[in-house]
């Protein structure tokens, strides 16, 4: 059981980073001085995976759970900002990095899509 779960976390933080690479390089920047804190430009993807992961299985539920009663109220769709904010949270924690508010917004639109077709290959 445990082996699975290891292995489920490795999966998703795998996808995170390769998704992360896809919305970094089509909406973000990177700015030259990332090269001083990341080795290898690899490493800066697979950063921006595992913050991403822990961005959203620690904060998303807190924040979900606070903006229950808005999210009652609009119908389901403040968790569109709610996922635009996880994205802007994770670009924010990673250093050299930049994207624009709607370069966030279509990140967690791309990220939605791609945890949601991992969570129907994994289930």
């Amino acid at each position: 059981m445990i082996k699975k779960q290891i292995f489920t976390f490795l999966l998703r933080w795998l996808v995170s980073s390769l998704g992360m690479y896809l919305c970094i390089n089509w909406l973000g920047t990177i700015s030259p001085d990332s090269s001083e804190t990341f080795a290898e430009p690899w490493m800066l993807f697979a950063a921006a995976g595992l913050i991403f992961s822990l961005v959203n299985s620690i904060v998303k539920p807190l924040i979900k759970m606070l903006a229950l009663p808005l999210a009652i109220l609009t119908m389901g769709i403040s968790t569109i900002i709610i996922n635009t904010a996880m994205v802007i949270l994770t670009i924010y924690l990673l250093p050299g990095v930049e994207m624009d508010f709607w370069g966030a917004f279509v990140s967690s639109s791309v990220m939605s899509v791609i945890n949601a077709v991992l969570n129907l290959i994994i289930s």
